[in-house]
């Protein structure tokens, strides 16, 4: 699990020492953790890096001023969960704005941290002695949140999401808008219904509170039965497009030029066998699945299970025919 380094920061910080193997997930292109490692580094960490793991030790770590190179949600969390516990006042420039950065602060400061800034360029955390226990409600998960509007839009369905935040999904909600979707957004629900035919809208992933790289392939199902031709750019991962060649499988009309996708919306797609091959990939194939014509079988699906949970049975309860079933080998 790419989340796995997530232990690094806290484990230096609150035990002195900590072995953490280099992160895994989706193979949707370079995720380097140079930022978490120089971040340590700068607060005082000694740092080894053997054979996939990272040794980090630290007597005490000591505040600082990191600026990262490139914004990096889990860098910036890392970090900020790491000062928390270190001597002094650290600052974290050109740190994520995300939504989970400042859920992540608001749950640290009610366990008894001082963090300041959250969702801007600079973070402020002063050094406490120890955190205590608190209660702490997480926010809902933006992207499952945003997969299952998406689906219900290209369905031609009408479905409230409850608990869920709509101003953490700003961009998505305008694109769905501007595809012909109606929403009506209400304390902690959202609802989206469409009746009139698909728009081709285009898009380019960027950090928050831009469109978000983890969404571009299920808005990218969507537009393969619009109306015109969608342009999509991928800014964030180099290998974010492999859903492409399934989508081709089902009939879609889909050219990709270097990070770029052009979507020709097609009259129909036709179901077929096709592989998922990373988590929001598979969100995708699902979705096209619901489009086209026919039966679709997706394989590979253990990729779902790290981002959703039961989707088919969600999915089911909103009309659905779908179902999970095993093969020998595997799923």
């Amino acid at each position: 699990m790419r989340a796995s380094i997530l232990a690094l920061g806290p484990l230096v910080a609150r035990c002195g020492e900590a072995r953490v193997s280099l992160p895994g997930g989706c193979a949707i292109g370079l995720r380097p953790v140079d930022q978490h490692v120089k971040g340590l580094l700068a607060m005082g960490a000694e740092i080894d890096l053997d054979h996939g793991y990272i040794d980090a030790k630290a007597r005490r770590l000591a505040g600082t001023r990191f600026v990262f190179d490139v914004v990096t949600v889990t860098g910036t969390e890392n970090l900020m969960m790491a000062a928390t516990l270190a001597d002094g006042v650290t600052t974290l420039e050109n740190a994520a704005h995300e939504p989970e950065v400042v859920d992540l602060a608001e749950c640290l400061n009610a366990m008894g941290a001082r963090v300041a800034g959250a969702g801007s360029d600079r973070i402020t955390i002063e050094g406490v002695e120890r955190l205590h226990g608190a209660s702490h409600a997480i926010m809902p998960d933006r992207i499952e949140t945003g997969t299952f509007l998406v689906a219900a839009a290209a369905a031609g369905g009408d479905v409230t999401l409850t608990g869920a935040r709509a101003g953490t999904l700003e961009a998505v909600l305008d694109k769905l808008a501007e595809a012909g979707s109606t929403l009506t957004v209400d304390q902690g629900s959202i609802r989206v219904a469409r009746a009139a035919p698909l728009k081709s809208v285009s898009l380019r992933t960027a950090p928050y509170p831009a469109f978000p790289t983890d969404m571009q392939a299920q808005l990218m199902a969507l537009m393969t039965l619009a109306d015109d031709t969608a342009v999509i750019t991928e800014t964030i991962f180099e290998n974010r497009m492999m859903h492409v060649q399934e989508l081709k499988r089902l009939g879609a009309d889909i050219e990709v030029e270097s990070s770029t996708a052009i979507v020709k919306g097609v009259r129909a797609l036709t179901g077929a066998n096709v592989m998922a091959t990373d988590l929001r990939a598979s969100a995708c194939l699902v979705i096209a699945g619901l489009m086209a014509e026919g039966q679709t079988t997706i394989d590979r699906i253990y990729h779902l299970d790290r981002g959703y949970e039961k989707i088919e049975q969600k999915l089911s309860a909103l009309g659905a025919t779908i179902r999970r079933v095993k093969e020998t080998g595997g799923e």
